[in-house]
């Protein structure tokens, strides 16, 4: 007789439970109610989310998905699609009773250029996602600022006009106003002093 498959939602939350305790077990000896509670914000600020969405998440209020399940893979140093395979309680993969799909392996950093590459990139990664969980539209905002030269192409430079002709001036026959108007263009205006 075969058991009814579980679906990817309640695997992850039991790895995602598996991992907190290994959390626990590698962290305090005896854990007491209260030490639990210190662990529970912990075990959350290290796989980069909020106290609270561990709490929904454990409450099965909400689901882990793709993103945060390979967020919780690579932040415990688990393999690439760990947390989508039932594990027993020693942590080794549970044959599956019914043929199912092998994970997809995970590309080498090589190949996929929007993947951290080392330490450094990780740490900045991991505080622009820190910041933009706690405060989203403040952090969308400075962070747009901040990337604007790199995210908005520059705008290529206009074509040299040629020299003025002795005596021609303007060159083109463009009155002083429209050369004017043209000098202004891509100018910021002045911030107003408070």
């Amino acid at each position: 007789m075969h058991s009814k498959p579980r679906d990817v939602a309640s695997i992850r939350l039991d790895n995602a439970l598996a991992l907190f305790d290994e959390f626990v077990r590698n962290t305090v000896k005896d854990p007491d109610l209260a030490t639990l509670r210190g662990l529970e914000r912990r075990f959350a600020e290290r796989l980069q989310i909020q106290p609270s969405y561990w709490s929904q998440i454990k409450s099965r209020s909400r689901q882990i998905g793709e993103r945060l399940a390979r967020q919780f893979e690579q932040l415990s140093h688990k393999p690439f699609g760990w947390m989508d395979l039932p594990h027993d309680p020693g942590g080794a993969p549970v044959p599956a009773p019914t043929q199912r799909p092998a994970p997809v392996a995970a590309p080498p950093a090589d190949e996929n250029p929007n993947l951290p590459r080392d330490d450094d990139e990780r740490f900045i990664v991991g505080l622009v996602l820190t910041y933009y969980r706690r405060h989203p539209e403040r952090a969308r905002t400075r962070l747009l600022d901040l990337l604007g030269e790199v995210l908005v192409p520059a705008a290529a430079p206009p074509a040299p006009s040629p020299p003025p002709a002795r005596g021609n001036w303007p060159a083109s026959g463009e009155d002083s106003h429209t050369l004017w108007e043209k000098s202004q263009q891509g100018v910021a205006p002045l911030k107003k002093k408070r």
